[in-house]
């Protein structure tokens, strides 16, 4: 059941959603900046991304385990969402009111979104560094949480435009009725898809850690060779 919503509910929907938009509007600018010459604040820019990727990705698959932790203990009642979570889909939900769960899926988009951003900031942050490992499992992460970012879009849209409930490969396309059985697929689907993308973002940034030095070199200037340097 959904808690009363607050003037911090709104708030925290709101700066939720600018945090999302900030996010891409870094990887944007990072990514067109990064195809020209070599500018070190690009690795650093990609380098918050990426930090503030992580963090989002921890407050978004907390909210996952925390379902499944409560799915295990009571497996035929409603999914369940934390207060937390709750108190932001209620800010959220202020954008539809009229369509119940909106406020719901927005959450869950945003937290892909911001996930997704952190991957994009691992490819922004190896595009001089291609054959690294570092940019191996970054593109796969990118692939995963793209194709889920997908399904939540999906499952955003089809309730912005009137379906009566969601309509997504995690819901059967919406051909199942509510109840323990659906609810069940649906909290385990997305708790899957969401520790395994959190894995494979984990492995790029421990190939990072290792790969630093290459990654860092492709935007430092390289010292000018000691014959040139005597010359001058």
């Amino acid at each position: 059941m959904a808690m009363p919503m607050s003037g911090w509910d709104t708030a925290g929907a709101v700066l939720l959603v600018l945090w999302a938009l900030a996010m891409w509007t870094a990887v944007g600018v990072l990514a067109y900046a990064n195809r020209g010459p070599v500018r070190p604040w690009v690795y650093r820019g990609a380098v918050a991304v990426i930090g503030f990727g992580v963090l989002g990705q921890i407050g978004h698959v907390q909210e996952h385990v925390a379902q499944v932790g409560y799915w295990l203990g009571h497996p035929n009642a409603p999914a369940w969402m934390t207060p937390w979570g709750t108190g932001l889909a209620n800010g959220l939900q202020m954008v539809l009111p009229g369509r119940p769960t909106f406020g719901m899926e927005l959450l869950h988009l945003t937290g892909n979104f911001l996930f997704l951003a952190g991957l994009a900031g691992v490819m922004v942050i190896t595009r001089r560094a291609r054959g690294t490992r570092t940019r191996r499992w970054a593109k796969m992460g990118v692939w995963m949480q793209g194709l889920h970012g997908l399904e939540h879009l999906v499952l955003t849209l089809s309730i912005a435009f009137g379906a009566p409930r969601a309509i997504g490969l995690s819901t059967f396309f919406g051909l199942v009725d509510p109840g323990p059985g659906l609810t069940t697929y649906r909290v385990w689907w997305h708790f899957t898809a969401n520790v395994m993308g959190s894995i494979i973002f984990g492995l790029a940034l421990y190939h990072l850690w290792r790969e630093r030095r290459e990654v860092r070199a492709g935007f430092l200037l390289r010292p000018l060779p000691a014959v040139t340097r005597r010359a001058a």
